[in-house]
């Protein structure tokens, strides 16, 4: 039996012309679960040139949430790492556009932790090119590649308090990108009163306050 999600979008397809750029961006949400490389290649056109708003929507997280029923959370995960291939690995996108049958597309959550891991200080030396092989050439999944992380950390500081400490910063953080995400979501979707939006601003505040 379809979800309802999938239903709603299947009903918002029926009535658009095939081929367009709305249209096919649908249909890749639909296809989401087996390529999200796909749909994020779609959105991030339709981000860069603000097609959003030529169907009606004001912002681009209204858009994700109201018409592909993504999260603001997730449209923003699949931006980030799409564009991430695109500027960092073209190589990877490449073989699959040259290559459908290619064994299946790295995680999305993988991409994303690779993207964070390389904006990162204190990994020990050849630490970022052993994660990326893991993520991108060995289709580790993100729980393993977490586990990697730690090793290396403890490795590169074997203080555990300094090891503690930098886990407590990246949970931290990681809390504070969904808190962002979810307040970009409430601002969107106008479904909750403003003073709540406002309490989770707050939170985010005093998270940010305590960051190391």
């Amino acid at each position: 039996m379809k979800s309802r999600a999938i239903q709603q979008l299947e009903e918002k397809m029926s009535a658009l012309q095939p081929g367009t750029i709305r249209h096919e961006a649908l249909l890749a949400a639909k296809r989401f679960k087996s390529s999200w490389i796909e749909l994020g290649k779609l959105l991030w056109t339709v981000f860069k040139e603000k097609r959003y708003r030529e169907w009606g929507y004001l912002t681009f997280e209204a858009y994700c949430a109201k018409e592909i029923q993504i999260r603001a959370a997730t449209a923003k995960k699949l931006l980030h790492s799409y564009y991430f291939l695109e500027k960092e690995e073209p190589g990877i996108l490449q073989g699959m556009e040259e290559n459908p049958a290619r064994p299946a597309a790295p995680s999305m959550e993988a991409v994303n932790l690779l993207r964070l891991l390389k904006k990162r200080q204190g990994l020990p030396a050849g630490g970022y090119q052993r994660l990326r092989s893991y993520a991108l050439e060995e289709g580790k999944e993100p729980t393993e590649l977490r586990r990697e992380v730690r090793s290396m950390i403890e490795e590169a500081h074997p203080d555990p308090e300094a090891a503690r400490s930098e886990r407590r910063a990246a949970t931290l953080k990681r809390m504070i990108g969904l808190l962002k995400g979810m307040k970009l979501e409430l601002e969107a979707s106008d479904f909750v009163p403003k003073k709540l939006t406002g309490e989770v601003e707050s939170l985010i505040r005093k998270l940010e306050a305590v960051l190391p």
